[in-house]
């Protein structure tokens, strides 16, 4: 049996008005959603997708399809929103984050992502992007931000799934994009490696981040697979409370995205 542990963070930075990111940590399921959108309800659709998510805490054997289908209805729930709000349309989000997962009668880590908030896995030594963001090159777009799949639109964008095999002592960042924004790779290796406490790395990196700039919204999550030691359920703070080369990621074993052509998503104001 995995134990975990897990804290969470956030900061509405120094230039946003409002802080439209959720986060999510519950037992054995760590997401964070960045909310898009502004006037148009950015932070509510990040709190319907991190709400759906947190349906997977009630199936205690849950598979990855069922990871996929509670994204699917994180879609659904948001267009839905739009529909009974009007004053909500528009409104959209990234999601991406991890949950215990049920691989046959194995059980493993299901990595999920939508947009350019990111999963990073951290070794004690080598810090490694699990995820690949979703965004159209700068060279085309000349500006940051241009996402090219995000919930809340129609038809509904592919979610990436990649299917892990556990590895105790290993951590995992799960961040809105605020967090490169400011700070290096390895400027997050190395909070992590000052903190052994997932709460205070939580901690560390949101306010390195705000120190760094704080140009955007910054939430983190950080999970560790204890190696040994007590168990002991996740903590929360702050937020709403509520691989890209295959053969460089030696757990990796299942991928299950979908490239397609970009969606098109407008710019965060």
């Amino acid at each position: 049996m995995t134990t975990v542990r897990a804290g969470a963070a956030s900061d509405v930075g120094r230039v946003r008005q409002r802080n439209e990111d959720s986060a999510l940590v519950v037992d054995g399921v760590y997401a964070v959603a960045d909310g898009m959108g502004g006037h148009a309800a950015g932070d509510v659709a990040s709190e319907l997708a991190v709400a759906a998510l947190r349906r997977l805490a009630d199936l205690p054997d849950r598979t990855p399809q069922d990871v996929h289908d509670e994204i699917a209805r994180a879609n659904a729930d948001i267009l839905a929103s739009a529909v009974e709000h009007p004053v909500r349309t528009g409104m959209g989000t990234t999601v991406t984050g991890l949950s215990l997962v049920l691989d046959g009668d194995t059980e493993r880590w299901a990595v999920f992502n939508v947009g350019d908030s990111r999963v990073y896995r951290y070794d004690g030594e080598v810090l490694t992007q699990l995820t690949v963001d979703h965004t159209a090159p700068q060279s085309v777009t000349r500006r940051r931000g241009v996402i090219t799949r995000a919930l809340g639109t129609r038809p509904a964008p592919p979610a990436d799934l990649w299917v892990l095999s556990p590895v105790p002592g290993e951590r995992f960042v799960v961040c809105s994009d605020g967090l490169p924004l400011e700070l290096t790779d390895d400027e997050i290796a190395a909070a992590l490696r000052a903190e052994p406490v997932a709460q205070a790395a939580a901690d560390l990196l949101v306010h390195r981040a705000v120190l760094a700039g704080g140009r955007d919204n910054v939430t983190v999550v950080v999970v560790d697979h204890l190696a040994t030691g007590p168990d002991a359920g996740p903590r929360t703070r702050g937020a709403h409370a509520a691989p890209e080369d295959e053969d460089t990621d030696p757990g990796l074993i299942t991928y299950l995205g979908l490239d397609t052509d970009p969606l098109g998503i407008p710019t965060r104001p």
